[in-house]
């Protein structure tokens, strides 16, 4: 049996991407096109709008794709979709997309977990990453430890209680008046200030769950409270405050529950003080996705399609899609 060719749709909020993958790990083409711009004059991102452009471009980047791939729509063996979590007019543009090309070419429909998806990303940047192992899963719109046992077996064993990590990486950006995303302006500015100022670290001690939402209020009454304070300073310190909280309690699991491998997943993933404190964990094996795997992206859908592929685990044409999904909702 060759390889099968899957071709893989990203819409579950501001980026439409579009990836053609074959067998586990050869990526044909990988196209992502990115709404920021149109977005960060609102300080987010607008759903609407977001829906609109998805429209606009899908059908587009997916004939771009299939030619930068150098195939034809017949070689292709299934379709892999983004059924959640997400915003719910973003998912379904891409879910009814995607319905009629499956339609039409006859080939399996695969809805893919968001989740699932950020976690698979390693996968395609660490081939040889086998379970069981310890994941971190950090992005704009969820926190969680994982204990990833099997390919498709997940428990959460921690999450936010309330404002996820990139969630508080923009609203302290929104407060510090600094532009949208927050993330990867934050990161910039902290690489050039001190971490001279103690915020607070939410349930550092008490088990492994999250919760952001009060240290992003210290930054804003700090702020408020400190106007000489420098920019850069009040970044650092912050992001030291929320990284070392994310490390603290994925370690601490890991090294309880003798895992030896670690895996970042997610957008926060891509932050620079996160991945370098990681480096002096000596102990365990750390798996990062390469930078253009750690933002939403089609190739991520289509490894995890990949593995739902191999096991004939497809979705009926009534597949709907589902904001809140839960990652063990595969």
């Amino acid at each position: 049996m060759n390889d099968p060719i899957i071709l893989s749709i990203e819409t579950s909020c501001d980026e439409t991407a579009v990836c053609i993958l074959q067998g586990k790990n050869k990526i044909l083409s990988n196209i992502v096109l990115s709404q920021i711009d149109i977005h960060k004059v609102f300080g987010g991102v607008v759903p609407e709008i977001a829906a609109r452009k998805h429209i606009k471009f899908l059908n587009n980047i997916t004939k771009e794709a299939v030619k930068e791939a150098k195939i034809e729509l017949k070689d292709i063996n299934a379709i892999a979709v983004t059924k959640g979590p997400g915003l719910v007019g973003a998912l379904l543009i891409g879910l009814n997309f995607a319905k009629a090309l499956s339609l039409n070419l006859n080939i399996p429909l695969i809805g893919v977990n968001h989740l699932m998806g950020h976690i698979y990303a390693n996968f395609l940047s660490s081939p040889d990453l086998k379970p069981p192992f310890v994941t971190l899963l950090v992005s704009g719109g969820h926190t969680m430890i994982l204990d990833t046992k099997d390919y498709m077996d997940f428990e959460i064993v921690g999450q936010t209680k309330d404002d996820a990590a990139g969630e508080a990486f923009d609203k302290v950006a929104r407060m510090l008046e600094l532009g949208y995303p927050g993330g990867p302006i934050i990161d910039k500015l902290a690489k050039v200030g001190k971490k001279i100022y103690k915020f607070p670290k939410p349930l550092f001690n008490k088990g492994y769950d999250f919760s952001f939402s009060g240290l992003k209020t210290s930054v804003l009454y700090f702020k408020k409270d400190n106007p000489e304070a420098k920019i850069e300073d009040i970044a650092a310190s912050f992001q030291e405050s929320l990284v070392s909280t994310l490390i603290h309690k994925t370690v601490k699991y890991a090294k309880i529950n003798n895992r030896k491998k670690i895996v970042i997943a997610g957008g926060v993933a891509a932050n620079s003080t996160l991945r370098e404190k990681l480096n002096d964990y000596k102990e365990f094996d750390i798996y990062l996705p390469e930078m253009k795997y750690c933002t939403d992206n089609a190739a991520m859908i289509a490894r995890a399609g990949y593995e739902k592929y191999i096991r004939n685990d497809f979705s009926d044409f009534d597949l709907d899609a589902i904001p809140n999904l839960a990652l063990k909702e595969l």
